[in-house]
């Protein structure tokens, strides 16, 4: 998942720390010892004074050029020092290159330079380890905290009510039954309301689906309100003692004002808990834009990308929750219906920066 990604940050990781060592004139691998006289990481020299059976106490230390941790302090505190300046340069464009949404590309390279600053790092600290955790934090930072799905079910009163939004296409109805699947496995009960009612086939689809995962599904005929069937589903739910009512509708483009105000409609019946919107991973900076659109016009709490897999790029991942605010759900991986994991950031960043090939 999100490979090309993986490879051009591991590059742009490089580039970072060779430009580092190359202008302080220090091999590869090379630390920052804790020295005498060094300065701390307060700015301010302590002296060390030799204890008395060191040969320092009695013989006068020799004269050397800057040590290396002085010289990347320098390096790394005067911004304007070519290498580093190249070095981010190039992660600007990778980022770029792999469909990360400028306001996100921005926010990634300024966190990575302010955290390249001397003054936060640690004496005896690798420049690997510098500009890794460097890229870690600037990433962990654009991709927020995530959202954790069964600890929201379980702070909040049931029925637990969630509609899924998205454009045509991108996998939405799929998307309802994987997550069917994954609560009903967390422990959860499920209901699911087929609220696609226009889409030929659509109210079949989620039909199938339910009926291979043993889920009720409350529809009505093609063609019907589909805020009626929706409030059904919730009427079911709270008369069963339901733990959650997973609310399928008919994919939508953000553009088309009939269907966003549809959508209207069935958000005033059932007053859903949460709006999730579905797009593809692959779609990249589209995903972004109109995620952002139908934020604007329906509101969103959280997102789901489908595909994953699939994408090389990783750019819609990377950008969604940092351009639009909304956090990422889930990712889909694959056809099978386990085949859905909770987006966990620091799982993700750790993959892309140190995980295999």
């Amino acid at each position: 998942m999100f490979g090309g990604l993986r490879e051009k940050l591991r590059a742009a990781r490089d580039r970072l720390g060779s430009g580092i060592l190359a202008t302080a004139g220090m091999p590869a691998g090379a630390k920052a010892e804790k020295v005498p006289g060094a300065l701390s990481p307060g700015g301010a020299a302590k002296e060390q004074p030799p204890s008395p059976s060191s040969p320092a106490a009695t013989e006068p230390a020799p004269t050397a050029g800057p040590r290396f941790v002085d010289k990347v302090r320098v390096l790394i505190t005067e911004r304007e020092q070519k290498d580093v300046a190249d070095a981010l340069s190039e992660l600007e464009m990778t980022l770029l290159e792999s469909d990360v949404a400028l306001p996100a590309t921005d926010a990634i390279i300024a966190s990575v330079e302010k955290n390249l600053v001397g003054k936060h790092r640690k004496i005896g600290e690798s420049v690997d380890a510098l500009v890794l955790n460097a890229l870690k934090a600037a990433l962990l930072d654009v991709l927020g905290a995530g959202f954790d799905l069964r600890e929201y079910i379980r702070k909040h009163e049931r029925p637990v009510k969630i509609l899924f939004t998205g454009v045509n296409g991108t996998g939405k109805t799929t998307t309802v039954a994987k997550i069917g699947d994954y609560l009903r496995k967390e422990g959860f009960t499920v209901v699911i309301g087929a609220g696609d009612t226009y889409r030929a086939g659509a109210i079949e689809q989620i039909s199938v689906h339910a009926e291979r995962l043993g889920i009720k599904v409350i529809q009505h005929k093609e063609g019907a309100d589909p805020s009626a069937v929706l409030f059904d589903a919730v009427q079911f739910a709270q008369s069963h003692k339901i733990d959650v009512v997973l609310a399928d509708t008919a994919g939508r483009f953000h553009n088309k004002a009939n269907l966003m105000s549809q959508l209207e409609k069935i958000k005033r019946v059932m007053k859903p808990d949460l709006v999730v919107y579905v797009d593809e991973a692959v779609a990249g900076n589209d995903a972004v834009t109109r995620a952002a659109e139908f934020d604007r016009t329906v509101g969103a709490d959280a997102v789901v990308l489908t595909k994953a897999d699939m994408d090389s790029r990783g750019g819609a991942a990377i950008s969604i929750a940092h351009t639009i605010g909304k956090p990422l759900m889930f990712l889909g991986t694959g056809q099978a219906y386990g085949d859905i994991v909770p987006f966990e950031p620091a799982q993700v960043v750790d993959e892309l920066l140190e995980g295999g090939s």
